[in-house]
């Protein structure tokens, strides 16, 4: 295991014990669909925040856009987790260690993370543009990855993460 590997481990072990860290539940088809629907109705209001040139809505939509493509994912395999750093953790240790989802993938749900905490947060500080930009250009594509490998996961990857789950939990 890497030492981003045991690093992520001991986030989600930490977020076991939180009161609304991770949660491991039956897998929900129902509830992925919901996430998945959430996803795509970010990515329209981030459409509308591009025309209207809404800088902070443009981050912030683009963040929840990609967040809830993954929270579906998580759905469909039965966990919940309430705190943001937990589902990003999460991504990386069950999914990304897996080779389920790419390292690209998470280090751009990171960068947006990142941005729409600056754009909410620090209203001081000069948004980078460019940044920006790129951030919403890769939104949509990030939520149809997503969405893909819901489709894609079998009963066997997902008892397969369960289990690392599980035993992340001792």
């Amino acid at each position: 295991m890497t030492s981003e590997g045991r690093d992520q481990k001991s986030k989600v072990s930490w977020c076991w014990k939180q009161k609304h860290g991770i949660t491991l539940e039956e897998p929900n088809d129902n509830l992925c669909k919901a996430y998945m629907k959430k996803a795509k109705s970010a990515l329209n209001m981030l459409t509308a925040a591009i025309e209207k040139e809404e800088v902070d809505w443009i981050a912030t939509t683009a963040y929840y856009a990609r967040y809830f493509s993954l929270y579906a994912l998580l759905q469909r395999c039965g966990i919940k987790s309430e705190i943001h750093d937990c589902t990003i953790s999460l991504m990386h240790f069950l999914l990304v260690e897996e080779d389920i989802v790419e390292e690209k993938a998470y280090a751009e749900l990171l960068s947006a993370k990142e941005l729409r905490i600056d754009t909410q947060y620090y209203v001081t500080e000069q948004i980078d543009i460019e940044k920006l930009g790129r951030d919403a250009s890769t939104a949509r594509s990030f939520v149809l990855k997503m969405e893909e490998t819901v489709e894609n996961l079998t009963e066997n990857q997902i008892q397969e993460i369960r289990q690392k789950l599980m035993n992340a939990r001792l």
